[in-house]
């Protein structure tokens, strides 16, 4: 490697010690995987997945003999009564503003549980913007139970702040903060205690980013419906768009509703030729989400060793594959995503540089050479330049490469002077 690359040998010999100082995450992680590569055969066994499934349907799609028995194959998986495994999703935001939409009505409430949604979702919700045909503009209530000042789940709190709520929701990812990934366990705890003051309401969980980091799934916890999209853990970095909305087969259907129209919801929608993609993606995705957890993993291990604070913490449960790294500093962060991009496969000749991106309130940038545009289950690096100039490492299809990444990411804040070795 260093006959290719010209590291600094100082680095490589912190990067060894980081390297054996995570082999017992490494060992949990490939474990975890085992169990989910498991299921998803089993899944695929089950359901007969054959050639067949792999073929293009085209026009409205009405018998579509890949489409119908992916979300048999995805249903199983995620051990819930039906699911909607679609490219026409556009983003992890569209199929949960789908879900939103789906499943509100005009005089219902919608509760967050972890504090603010993530920053796409505030003009879905109404919380930005105004007559845009958000959820406020509907007629549908908001309101927040914020998390405590360790950044956790205010569990005393969340039994008085459900009463009354339609839909209970929660984001399993940290999106762009530094709070906590959410683990499953800690989602149960949150069911157990909405279904207690309100056992009528539907808990929705954006799974983003969580898919396949642990033994279960929130749906195995009680969730009435996870939403995610396949550019992140479940594509398996060949899922070339789309996402899911998996649960109870009521609520499933009336998301269908929203996405097609009411009447048709599942029965319509062709494949066209994203079978094959969304059907290996899944099938690739338990080993590809532990490559990603593995990078992330050396990542944290090696910049502690430089001197900066990461999360998780050594020995929290994962909640999703991302790994934060408070740099302090955009200089920093711009160094960073800059090592970040040229240590990528694909346009790894450009600098990145922070910009107003779509449905955010900050600058943000974000490094991503990736085969699929915004695909962050490939290995990628963002953040939102503001305090505490964090940046948010995700992804790495293989960790050969991921880790690859990580090294001309700390090669170049070597180089312009932002760490010591």
């Amino acid at each position: 490697m260093k006959q290719i690359f010209s590291f600094d040998e100082k680095l490589l010999a912190a990067a060894k010690a980081a390297e054996q100082a995570a082999q017992p995450q490494f060992q949990e992680i490939e474990a975890i995987a085992q169990h989910a590569a498991a299921k998803v055969l089993h899944a695929f066994q089950t359901h007969k997945v054959s050639a067949a499934c792999f073929a293009g349907a085209n026009g409205y799609g009405y018998d579509d003999v890949g489409r119908d028995t992916l979300d048999k194959v995805w249903a199983s998986v995620f051990h819930t009564e039906d699911a909607l495994v679609r490219h026409h999703f556009v983003s992890g935001t569209h199929a949960l503003s789908t879900a939103l939409f789906g499943v509100l009505r005009t005089g219902d409430c919608m509760v967050s549980v972890t504090g603010g949604p993530y920053d796409t979702l505030e003009e879905v919700i109404g919380i930005r913007g105004k007559g845009n045909g958000s959820l406020a503009d509907y007629g549908i209530s908001y309101r927040q139970c914020d998390l405590t000042a360790e950044g956790t789940p205010d569990y005393e709190r969340i039994p008085e702040a459900v009463k009354g709520a339609k839909v209970v929701y929660l984001q399993r990812s940290r999106g762009y903060s530094l709070r906590p990934a959410l683990s499953v366990a800690e989602i149960g705890k949150i069911v157990t205690l909405t279904r207690e003051e309100n056992p009528n309401a539907v808990i929705m969980v954006d799974n983003c980013y969580g898919e396949f980091v642990d033994y279960q799934e929130p749906t195995d916890v009680g969730a009435d419906l996870i939403i995610g999209s396949l550019i992140k853990n479940p594509g398996g970095g060949i899922a070339e768009t789309g996402g899911y909305i998996a649960g109870r087969a009521d609520l499933v259907e009336q998301c269908a509703y929203r996405l097609t129209c009411v009447g048709m919801g599942k029965e319509v929608g062709c494949s066209l030729n994203q079978c094959r993609s969304m059907y290996l993606g899944l099938f690739m995705a338990p080993d590809v989400v532990a490559s990603a957890r593995k990078t992330g993993a050396f990542a944290a291990s090696l910049f502690r060793q430089l001197g900066f604070e990461c999360l998780p913490e050594p020995g929290r449960t994962a909640g999703d594959i991302i790994t934060v790294l408070a740099l302090r500093s955009p200089e920093a962060m711009e160094a960073f995503c800059a090592g970040i991009q040229a240590g990528s496969p694909v346009d790894s000749y450009v600098t990145p540089e922070a910009w107003d991106m779509p449905g955010y309130e900050s600058k943000v940038i974000m490094a991503a050479g990736t085969f699929t545009g915004g695909a962050s289950i490939e290995l990628s690096a963002d953040g939102p330049m503001r305090e505490p100039f964090a940046v948010y490492l995700q992804g790495g299809i293989t960790y050969s490469s991921g880790k690859l990444g990580v090294l001309t990411a700390a090669q170049k804040m070597l180089e312009r002077g932002l760490i010591q070795l």
